[in-house]
């Protein structure tokens, strides 16, 4: 094993101060299903009152019209965020029907054993809610539909500009970067912490991941090597974040693209190439149903851009007509999406301030750090990692591995914490409080302590309860019972209501003003500009 000294090198830039980081800002997208009074996937509508999931800005859905995700605005303090979040959630509990809550878990509730009746999202009669639709009914022909029930939190964080201003001044600054404008040395910098990311997923994992277990529904036709927990539960003994595994959010027509965020244009160049590329297998399930009617947008390795499934993304917040990567080229990096976050069941809204502030500091880390190229090589094993993390992460003497040879997984992690403690003071000097060295105390005991880990705890509360539905069921009903009684501000509440009755006006407009038929307005997306591939491998 190697000594995991001679892993990182790792020191605050001497010009770095807290002024640099004032304009910092996050944001949450969180997912939850609606769960039935017996357990079951809701079958119901979205709530109207909740506005229209295809223009409301803070309400929406996911895949299934039974998945609601909630998205705060950015904000200057992540106390901010998590208590907007904590109003949506009011929002949406107030507003269910009877009986229903939402499940705090990110492997699902109950499922029937169909997966039919798992219902996709619907966004109206708009070309555009059509094509959301579409979408997801081919997520669902590729993949099943049960994968497309699990939920997550994606953590978004933005450094400002003065930082990346100060930093490309510096000295040490290389030649190369030093000759770029400031929006592509930005969108340079993104991409090394997003390298750096992966490369530090493992720790994020085992400290955030919350799926060590999962209904025995959710398995249904699926090979698996999880055993049994209690009765109708499976799981691994030593696993964190099943969701981020094998049974979670897997592509195989992705892994042979060769994307490695080592630059911008490569990584634009290959999404855009499986966005037009056909995959044998996809084709193989066809166009359109026996009646005509779309089962995919198209048969490409991608069907769009958010197809491609990574821990992280560099994000750009699109114009209208825009596509994600066309905002990408034209505009640079302007966040970066974190998204190895499970639901943490231990919060009414799944993620609290601790966590929160452990991404944040790891966000800040991971730029900071030289950040070299990712080769095949070190994919391979940044992957090897990710999944080994998953299944053993609270593994004792569990190794990792690197292309130059293993290393013990907790030397290495304890030495990323250590590295992270002048961060997180650098961090809570611009917030003048402690919150975030209180955080990395909170990680570093999950860390010496593997019983406080989030995946230990769900197991033996699962075992304690008598399965994943009876734990899960319980904690849903106390935040239900909660968040009914809570009462927002008269001008928050006024504020939910106006903007919900607003997404209804603009889905209307959307519908009015649409022209032509929706197999018109697919005709651009089916189309091929690329080679007919076989296999993954001839995507790279």
């Amino acid at each position: 094993m190697r000594n995991p000294d001679l892993l990182t090198q790792f020191n605050v830039p001497a010009w770095l101060t807290p002024d640099h980081l004032s304009g910092m800002q996050r944001g949450i997208e969180k997912e939850s299903l609606r769960m039935q009074a017996n357990g079951f996937l809701s079958q119901t509508d979205h709530p109207r009152a909740l506005g229209s999931a295809l223009t409301h800005p803070h309400i929406t859905t996911d895949y299934s019209e039974a998945l609601i995700e909630l998205i705060t605005p950015p904000f200057s303090h992540p106390q901010q965020a998590l208590d907007f979040l904590r109003q949506l959630h009011v929002v949406v509990q107030q507003n269910l029907p009877e009986g229903e809550t939402l499940w705090p878990l990110s492997m699902p509730c109950m499922l029937d054993k169909d997966e039919n009746n798992i219902p996709l999202a619907r966004y109206g009669a708009s070309h555009l809610g059509q094509f959301k639709t579409l979408y997801r009914r081919g997520l669902g022909v590729r993949y099943g539909r049960r994968m497309q029930t699990i939920a997550g939190v994606h953590y978004n964080v933005s450094f400002p500009d003065q930082l990346f201003a100060a930093w490309q001044q510096h000295s040490s600054t290389p030649v190369d970067l030093q000759q770029l404008g400031l929006q592509d040395y930005r969108s340079e910098r993104y991409f090394g912490l997003i390298r750096n990311f992966l490369r530090l997923a493992p720790l994020v994992v085992y400290l955030l991941g919350a799926s060590p277990s999962v209904c025995a529904c959710f398995l249904s036709g699926r090979q698996h090597n999880l055993q049994p927990l209690v009765s109708g539960t499976m799981y691994l003994p030593e696993a964190t974040a099943l969701r981020m595994g094998r049974l979670g959010y897997q592509n195989s027509a992705q892994r042979g693209l060769g994307i490695h965020y080592n630059n911008m244009q490569d990584y634009i160049r290959g999404i855009e190439q499986a966005i037009h590329t056909p995959y044998q297998a996809f084709s193989e399930l066809g166009l359109d149903d026996q009646n005509g009617e779309p089962l995919q947008i198209n048969d490409h390795v991608l069907q769009i851009e958010n197809e491609y499934y990574s821990p992280i993304r560099p994000k750009q917040i699109p114009q209208s007509g825009e596509t994600p990567a066309q905002a990408l080229k034209k505009r640079g990096v302007a966040y970066i999406e974190l998204r190895a976050v499970d639901i943490n069941p231990y919060s009414d809204i799944g993620i609290d301030l601790t966590s929160a502030c452990f991404l944040e500091v790891v966000a800040l880390y991971a730029l900071l750090q030289d950040s070299p190229a990712i080769d095949d090589r070190e994919q391979d094993c940044i992957d090897h990692n990710l999944i080994k993390v998953v299944d053993q992460g609270r593994k004792v003497n569990l190794s990792l591995t690197t292309p130059e040879g293993e290393y013990l997984f907790k030397p290495w992690a304890r030495q990323q914490l250590e590295h992270m403690q002048a961060i997180a003071k650098l961090m809570d000097q611009g917030m003048q409080q402690p919150v975030y060295q209180a955080a990395l105390q909170v990680m570093g005991k999950r860390l010496e302590h593997v019983e406080q880990t989030l995946s230990a705890q769900v197991l033996s509360d699962t075992v304690t309860a008598g399965g994943s539905w009876r734990f899960g069921h319980a904690l849903a009903s106390r935040y239900a019972s909660q968040q009914v009684e809570q009462q927002l501000q008269p001008e928050q509440q006024q504020y939910f209501s106006q903007i919900a009755e607003q997404s209804w006006q603009a889905q209307a407009q959307l519908e009015q003003q649409q022209q032509g038929d929706f197999k018109t307005y697919l005709a651009p997306y089916r189309q091929n500009h690329a080679v007919l591939a076989t296999s993954p491998k001839e995507h790279v």
